[in-house]
C-alpha cells in the first residue's frame, strides 16, 4: 500500500537512481501519473513531458480496457476485446471518439510547444499502475517508434499477467510490486484523487511560467 502517488514516485526514483544525471525524459501518462513524473524527472535530473494514449473501454463497462490507443491512430486491441463485446464497429467508433479527445488534450496540455524528441534517449515511460496493461503498451509503443536509446517501463504496482503481457514493450521493467489478488490500481493507494487537466497544464508549463501568471 502506498500512501499516495507521490511516495510511489519516490520509490520509484530510488529504483531508478543509476539513470540519475544522463537526462532521460521522462513521459508520464495523463492524467494520473502527471505528478509522479514530475518527481522523476526532478529527483533524476531529467526532462518531463506527456505521452498521449487512452484506454478504449468496453462497451457496457467503460473503465474496463479492451484495449488503448495513441495519438497518431495507432490502437493496441487486447485479445479478449470481442469476448468483452467490443466488435469491429464498437471498436471503430471508440477510437474515433478517444482520438478526438487526445487531440484536444494535446491542444490544451502543450499548445506552444511540439512533443519533446525521444530520439535517441533514455525515455521512462510512468504510469501509476498496470491494471489492463493497454495503455502502457499504447504509450510504450508511441516512445518507441520515436527512436530511443533505451525505453523503461516504470510502475509502482502490476497485474501480474499484465506485467508479462507489458514486458515485451520496453527494454526494462521496474515495478516495485505485483501482488496476486489484484483487482484495481486504486486499491494499493490509501489516498488516490483524480487529477484534473489544470494540474497537467501547470506541471508541464515552462519553468517560470506560474510565477509570472
Amino acid at each position: 500500500m502506498f500512501a499516495s502517488r507521490i511516495e510511489a514516485a519516490r520509490q520509484l526514483a530510488t529504483a531508478l537512481l543509476r539513470y540519475q544525471g544522463r537526462n532521460p525524459l521522462v513521459l508520464a501518462i495523463p492524467r494520473g501519473a502527471i505528478g509522479m513524473g514530475r518527481v522523476l524527472a526532478d529527483e533524476l535530473r531529467g526532462e518531463l513531458d506527456v505521452v498521449l494514449v487512452h484506454k478504449l473501454g468496453a462497451p457496457y463497462s467503460g473503465e474496463f480496457a479492451v484495449g488503448a490507443i495513441d495519438e497518431t491512430g495507432w490502437t493496441y486491441v487486447a485479445p479478449y476485446a470481442a469476448e468483452a463485446g467490443a466488435d469491429e464497429i464498437y471498436l471503430e467508433e471508440e477510437k474515433h471518439r478517444q482520438l478526438d479527445m487526445l487531440r484536444k488534450r494535446r491542444a490544451r496540455y502543450t499548445p506552444t510547444r511540439p512533443p519533446v524528441d525521444p530520439a535517441g534517449r533514455i525515455v521512462i515511460v510512468v504510469d501509476d499502475g498496470l491494471a489492463t496493461g493497454a495503455t502502457m503498451i499504447a504509450a510504450l509503443h508511441a516512445a518507441r517508434s520515436k527512436g530511443p536509446a533505451r525505453l523503461i517501463c516504470a510502475v509502482p504496482v502490476a497485474a501480474p499477467d499484465s506485467l508479462e503481457q507489458v514486458r515485451p514493450y520496453a527494454d526494462e521493467m521496474v515495478c516495485l510490486d505485483a501482488p496476486e489478488g489484484f483487482h484495481a490500481v486504486g486499491q494499493f493507494y490509501r489516498e488516490f484523487r483524480q487529477v484534473e487537466d489544470d494540474e497537467v497544464i501547470a506541471l508541464l508549463a515552462p519553468a517560470g511560467a506560474q510565477s509570472k501568471e
